[in-house]
């Protein structure tokens, strides 16, 4: 009999180690048809591929400003690197600043409309159990919604996960959902004083006793910074089915699905962070080489996008709009 069964304190949920610390190449990044993202092939060479630089060259005194931090911005460039991106989240060189970018920002803007009417979303995992772990993807999916809905989550976005990491083992199966949602009436236990006792309604409660009936472990996790911070991190570690030619690895449902909240669709502009104006087409022509180093084939090396530059070298002025360019978002990592 179960300790909620018994009408006793209700123990800490414990999940498998899963990102414990910042993952390290084991090498087994495939099982069965499951493959961890940005493990498969390179699109085309254009993949990661220097475009163009957009940005803004701060017209009169607008740049003329120290910022919160004490950065001095007088006679500076805010410069802004575009690269070729495939957008497919198998590419080794796309999936980190192409695909989970522009994804991760179309999460956050959804779900900050959606928070409007529902509520703070929420961080939650919820991990198959054992014997479901021969499903496909869709069958475990629909699984996975119906245990969500039982514990009261009226809708987010959910994020496949194939694997876990852990230091001894490496990546191992271990399928399960990242969900970033909201539940109905809110996540009280959070703040409960009582801990969780046999029959107090709460979230807690509702999943212990689900949780007898269809082994799901659901959790919420500690309080999250950022939706698109959290978004982006689920979206790099997660995994796709490589049998699919599109598979969706982010699903909105419930309360968040398409049919359900109709957003309108804005055309993004892309501005200055420091005077707020509209990002143009620039064109260099100081000397140095360093300032067009980008992010390469190694997925260990790091590409540094957005920089402030200085306008003049040695008196000359080194930077310039070119004529008749708007910006139009391409690669907008």
């Amino acid at each position: 009999m179960s300790a909620w069964s018994k009408g006793e304190r209700l123990p800490e949920v414990v999940l498998p180690d899963d990102f414990d610390e910042e993952p390290v190449s084991s090498g087994n990044f495939t099982w069965g048809k499951i493959q961890l993202v940005g493990h498969g092939k390179r699109t085309n060479l254009n993949c990661g591929r220097f475009s163009m630089t957009y940005g803004c060259l701060g017209a009169g005194t607008l740049h003329d400003k120290v910022d919160l931090d004490g950065t001095n911005y007088k006679g500076k460039v805010y410069r802004r690197m575009v690269f070729h991106s495939c957008d497919k989240p198998s590419c080794p060189v796309c999936m980190e600043y192409g695909w989970a970018g522009r994804l991760c920002k179309k999460i956050e803007n959804r779900l900050a409309e959606a928070s409007k009417r529902f509520g703070q979303a929420e961080h939650i995992v919820a991990s198959l159990p054992v014997k479901h772990y021969g499903l496909d993807y869709e069958a475990s999916r629909k699984l996975m919604r119906k245990a969500l809905e039982v514990r009261g989550v009226i809708g987010g976005v959910h994020i496949f996960h194939g694997f876990r990491y852990n230091k001894q083992k490496g990546w191992y199966f271990s399928p399960h959902y990242h969900v970033l949602g909201f539940i109905r009436g809110g996540y009280e236990c959070r703040s409960c004083k009582k801990k969780c006792f046999k029959g107090c309604s709460g979230f807690r409660d509702r999943s212990y006793r689900a949780n007898e009936k269809d082994g799901f472990i659901v959790k919420v996790m500690g309080k999250r910074k950022t939706v698109a911070g959290t978004a982006s991190y689920q979206l790099k570690h997660s995994s796709i089915d490589i049998t699919k030619k599109r598979f969706h690895v982010a699903i909105y449902f419930g309360v968040v699905s398409y049919h359900k909240l109709k957003l309108t669709k804005e055309k993004f502009k892309s501005v200055c962070p420091i005077c707020g104006l509209k990002l143009v087409r620039l064109r260099y022509s100081g000397d140095r080489r360093a300032i067009w180093s980008c992010y390469g084939s190694d997925r260990a090396s790091v590409r540094k996008v957005d920089s402030f530059e200085d306008l003049e070298e040695d008196g000359e002025v080194v930077w310039h709009e070119r004529e008749g360019e708007v910006y139009r978002n391409y690669g907008d990592y």
